[in-house]
């Protein structure tokens, strides 16, 4: 080798030499993964638990992985428990954190090493991720989400609770949730069945309340865990949702949203009640309606057809009034629920609006809302009458109304032409009085109902009658109003011939009723009803009436002039 050539190797030699930086002084950190938030940094006496890769610098050779052993490394930062290099090493990071921490060897292992494992002298490589973190004077972390606008009432000690919850390990590894098994988790509050942070955190709670609650591990599952998805010395994070909540004590609650005006008769035991409702869980969730089905929801009270807590909250009530009533489940379905509708422990919530309710005793009521001065002469049975009406349910839903067509409605009272409250209602009204009529089913259409009237409903009538014709008893066509002329034949004989006509008959019996002796079946062609007369009187047929067949027709019919034979 020449001397030039001699002289290039040993520059190139002092020049590596000079290049390397020589033995490490300190540890070296490289974090090259950091989350988004950091809420909290490792502190001197902290715990943590993480995972590693353990290589030699020198050549890449492990020594070590917590990965490969299957669980995290768990230990106590800056108290001597680690490699004074490590205790540097993890200060000052944070959860989800990847970190290499090189670290020379008087701060590992020095000149001696481990064995077999690290050589002497060697310097270490650690590729980390922290996992976990939490100190002995941590306490349970409770952050709101979200809180209803109203909050009646919080959770406290010996209250049953029915959540759903997300459980996160603290780096956001799932462990648990209620939401995977379609189920809430139902348990009582402050008697032990929870970890106790848990019953800490769960404390103070409002129903539709959000909450994460960070538990650290000596409040949760401790050195031993929960299985296989809940290590050692985990910190827990909880995502709950309150769903219900209920104490045994408790009574049902009673909220009145609406009473209206004139309230005569509130509802009380052996009742018949017709209402809408809707009914929903705690947190809102509905279960059932009244409304969807487009029917009403009828019962007798305090005979135990429904639940007790319904039972109880229907007493006293008004037409027309809406209430709010919250049930705890000892007064509605217990512990057992009602498959596929129900769960079990369930608060329920009813908004009720109560339509109608009678008693199987009630009678018609009828209030008179203007009378005339004049008002000598009243409607009865056989009378014609002429009346207008709007017949409504007891929620002012209108069913009917005589408005509806061009003139009032007429009808003669006393022939089952109309429901018996009805009846009841118009009879002794005189010309131009005005009626408020409430009639309950028995003196309506009964339980079936009929066309828009729904079974058991009690009707509400608007009554005005218009005109009155005085009538005759069913059967008759004309009466005298008092003694009729005796002897009857010389006072039909308005001639004197001996012999009556038609004409002459009808102009007798036009003139009885003019002047009020008698009177002819309304609503009926008075032309048609005298000749129905007259035919009945002339038994010979021979278009006149003789004195003898008057007679014979008076003794039969029993002092009327004709029955009714129609």
């Amino acid at each position: 080798m020449d001397l030039a050539l001699s002289s290039l190797l040993f520059f190139l030699h002092v020049a590596s030499v000079k290049c390397n930086p020589g033995p490490l002084v300190d540890v070296v950190i490289d974090r090259y993964e950091m989350p988004k938030v950091c809420p909290r940094e490792v502190q001197s006496e902290d715990f943590v638990r993480y995972h590693f890769n353990g290589t030699l610098n020198a050549d890449g050779k492990s020594f070590g992985s917590s990965h490969d052993r299957g669980t995290a490394f768990i230990s106590q930062v800056g108290l001597g428990r680690l490699i004074s290099g490590m205790d540097r090493g993890l200060l000052g990071m944070c959860v989800n954190e990847c970190r290499r921490v090189t670290i020379p060897p008087h701060l590992a292992y020095g000149d001696i090493g481990t064995g077999e494992v690290i050589p002497p002298n060697a310097v270490l490589v650690y590729d980390v991720i922290l996992l976990d973190i939490w100190n002995t004077e941590d306490k349970v972390q409770i952050h709101t989400l979200s809180k209803p606008p109203s909050c009646n009432r919080t959770s406290v000690e010996s209250d049953f609770l029915r959540y759903h919850y997300n459980g996160t390990l603290l780096n956001g590894d799932a462990f648990d949730s209620s939401y995977s098994r379609n189920t809430t988790y139902d348990t009582y509050l402050g008697q032990g069945d929870l970890i106790k942070g848990m019953e800490e955190g769960l404390l103070g709670m409002c129903v539709g309340e959000k909450r994460i609650i960070t538990v650290p591990p000596f409040l949760a599952y401790g050195v031993n865990g929960s299985g296989t998805r809940v290590p050692p010395q985990a910190t827990l994070v909880f995502d709950v949702l309150l769903v219900d909540l209920f104490n045994n004590k408790d009574d049902l609650t009673v909220e009145v949203k609406e009473v209206p005006e004139g309230c005569g008769r509130r509802t009380v035991t052996g009742d018949f009640i017709r209402y809408h409702y809707n009914g929903t869980f705690q947190d809102g969730t509905p279960f059932d309606s009244s409304y969807q089905r487009n029917s009403t929801y009828n019962t007798y009270i305090g005979m135990g057809y429904v639940i007790q807590g319904v039972d109880k909250a229907l007493h006293g009530l008004c037409m027309g009034e809406k209430r709010r009533i919250t049930i705890p489940p000892h007064l509605a379905y217990g512990g057992d629920g009602v498959e596929n509708l129900i769960p079990g422990s369930a608060v329920l919530v009813f908004d009720i609006h109560v339509i109608d309710f009678h008693n199987p005793k009630d009678s018609v009521q009828i209030k008179v809302t203007h009378k005339p001065e004049e008002c000598s002469l009243t409607c009865e049975a056989d009378d014609l009458i002429h009346y207008r009406y709007n017949c409504s349910l007891m929620d002012g839903t209108l069913l009917y109304s005589s408005d509806d067509y061009k003139s009032a409605s007429i009808t003669t009272l006393g022939e089952e032409n109309l429901i018996l409250g009805l009846e009841e209602g118009l009879n002794g009204m005189c010309e131009g009085e005005r009626r408020l009529v409430v009639v309950p089913p028995h003196w309506g259409h009964g339980e079936n109902g009929a066309g828009e009237v729904p079974g058991s409903a009690v009707l509400f009538f608007e009554l005005e009658l218009v005109k009155l014709n005085k009538g005759v008893p069913k059967g008759y066509m004309f009466v005298w109003l008092g003694d009729g002329p005796d002897p009857l034949f010389p006072a039909m004989d308005l001639n004197g011939d001996k012999k009556v006509p038609l004409e002459e008959f009808s102009a007798f019996i036009m003139l009885q009723v003019k002047e009020g002796k008698g009177r002819l079946r309304p609503g009926m062609d008075a032309d048609v009803i005298i000749k129905d007369m007259f035919n009945n009187q002339d038994s010979n047929k021979d278009g006149k009436i003789l004195e003898r067949e008057l007679s014979v027709a008076s003794n039969q019919e029993s002092q009327q002039v004709t029955k009714d034979e129609l």
